[in-house]
């Protein structure tokens, strides 16, 4: 690889990291108004693995139950093709600010922020990852109902395109049922 090339690509990446560490929470963002059932209606990143599984992907449901002190803990599920369910757990500790969290999943450190919400409605969150020192954004579309409006839908993309996750990277997650309570 030349020098050129390899500038370049650090420009970009530093790019990128300025970029997503700018973009900040809502600032009136209530925790305690996010509470209950979101589906998860829209994905978004440039993660490879997401290229490589995006096709597979099925919305999901999310719980966000806030505790006394601001964090959140967050219960995903999604059907699995086989009928089985894909559970996930994470407590998002607040941090600096209302709206942003921290948390760890995957082995990746996890810096999110609920960018904007309307509680009744739809909520944007945007992730940084963080793992051996390399970054990736996701952008995830929560809504109270499965079907969002083609305005919500819209400015997930945008959000996503200005976040710098390519056209191709950012899907619409078709419903796949729910699973059941456990």
């Amino acid at each position: 690889m030349n020098m050129t090339l390899l500038v370049r690509l650090l420009g970009a990446a530093l790019c990128f990291v300025t970029v997503s560490s700018e973009v900040l929470p809502q600032a009136d963002f209530n925790a305690q108004r996010m509470a209950g059932k979101w589906y998860l209606v829209g994905f978004a990143t440039n993660a490879e693995w997401f290229v490589n599984h995006k096709d597979d992907m099925k919305m999901g449901t999310a719980m966000f139950t806030p505790n006394g002190n601001g964090d959140l803990d967050i219960s995903y599920t999604s059907p699995n093709a086989d009928g089985s369910c894909f559970r996930m757990n994470n407590l998002a500790k607040k941090a600096d600010m209302p709206g942003r969290f921290t948390y760890a999943s995957w082995d990746n450190q996890n810096d999110m922020r609920m960018v904007e919400v309307k509680y009744d409605e739809y909520a944007l969150a945007h992730t940084i990852k963080s793992k051996a020192g390399e970054h990736t954004v996701v952008n995830k579309l929560y809504g109270r109902g499965a079907d969002l409006s083609a305005d919500q839908l819209g400015k997930f993309r945008q959000f996503s395109l200005e976040t710098g996750v390519l056209p191709a990277n950012i899907a619409i997650l078709p419903n796949n049922g729910e699973c059941s309570a456990a």
